[in-house]
This record gives C-alpha cells, structure tokens and sequence, in this order.
C-alpha cells in the first residue's frame, strides 16, 4: 500500500483549466481525451479525497499576458498556441480551474506565463518545500509535454514523485501509455487513483 502521510504529501494539477481541457478549450482532442477517458472526474476524486485528507492541492495555471510580454516564441509549440482561437489569457475564464474540480480555500494556484513545466522559474518549488512536502503526486496534461517536464523537474529537485497512470492524459490516447511504461516509470511511482484513494481513508 502507498505511503501517503498528509503531512508531507502534495497533490498537484496541471494545466487542468478550461481553455485547455474545458468544453470549449483550445485544444479539442486533448480536451475530449480528458473528458472520455474519464481523467478529468478521477483527478475531481483526487481532489476531493486530498481537502478530506488534509493533503495540500496545488494548481498550476499556463497562461499569457494580452501582449504577450514574457511568453516564449522559442518552440513551434508556443507559435502555434499563439495562433489558437482560445488564447489562455489572464483573468479570463480560460485560466480557471476546470469542472468538475474543486478549487478550496486552503489550495494553492501557482500560475505561470513562460515555459512548458510549472516547476521551473515558477513559486512551485518553494511552497512545497516550506510545506514540508517530500512526495508529489502529479495529475492533468498533458502526457505529450507538461506532465513529464513536471515529473523531471520534480525528481531533479528531489521529489518523491507519484503519478496516477489515470489521473493524466494525452494523444493519442496510447502515447500516454508509452510515457508512462518507458519514461516515467523510470523515475517516478505509477500507480492508479484508486491506490491512492485507498491511502487516505
């Protein structure tokens, strides 16, 4: 059974907004991946049981200024999402948290306007850390780039790194798969959310 004591553990959400996985998000097929599949609802469950567990959820946002100023152009990656008809403006419904997750009092949303990872040049690191946190469980999207930046950068700080193979998504539907079985697994604990509901009871 996982080791999940409260106390030193953090549940983290990434990119778990509505311009990104939303109904009318910018990125449709990721969108209803993360719908369809189911792991939308199960990082919901995850939330939920972490505010009843009195586990730290964190929630981090990509977003950008209305000019741009800050945001990367070094990757086609970024030009593109520039050019989408949803842009992940600031202060925009886009950049907030998606149903049916729950976003509490106590949560923290960390926000960031550059990169692909919101561990790096972001607040991230150290609100877990003067949290006391030492295991990061990881959850949202996407599979194809954040999701694994955020592990790497996690376990190159010294995380402990858990990742419910459920709770994040990607496409196609089976690259996630790949990720999981010859990368993340590699560096991280895989597990599912049911494992993880399990140890907080």
């Amino acid at each position: 059974m996982l080791q999940l004591g409260p106390a030193t553990t953090a549940l983290l959400t990434v990119e778990c907004q509505n311009g990104v996985v939303g109904e009318d998000g910018a990125l449709p097929e990721l969108a209803k991946e993360a719908r369809a599949s189911g792991m939308l609802g199960r990082v919901a469950a995850l939330v939920d049981a972490a505010h009843r567990a009195g586990v730290q959820v964190l929630h981090a946002v990509a977003e950008r200024r209305p000019d741009g100023r800050g945001a990367n152009s070094n990757a086609r990656l970024f030009r593109a999402a520039g050019r989408l008809p949803v842009q992940q403006l600031s202060g925009t419904r886009a950049v907030e948290v998606a149903a049916p997750i729950e976003v509490a009092g106590e949560d923290l949303v960390v926000r960031r306007l550059h990169g692909l990872s919101p561990m790096a040049g972001t607040d991230l690191d150290a609100l877990l850390r003067n949290l006391g946190c030492r295991t990061l469980i990881v959850t949202g999207v996407s599979s194809n780039v954040a999701i694994p930046n955020t592990v790497f950068d996690a376990v190159n700080l010294g995380y402990q790194v858990v990742v419910p193979a459920d709770a994040i998504a990607g496409v196609p539907a089976e690259y996630t798969a790949q990720v999981l079985r010859n990368s993340l697994s590699l560096v991280a604990t895989v597990t599912t959310t049911e494992e993880i509901l399990a140890a907080w009871p």
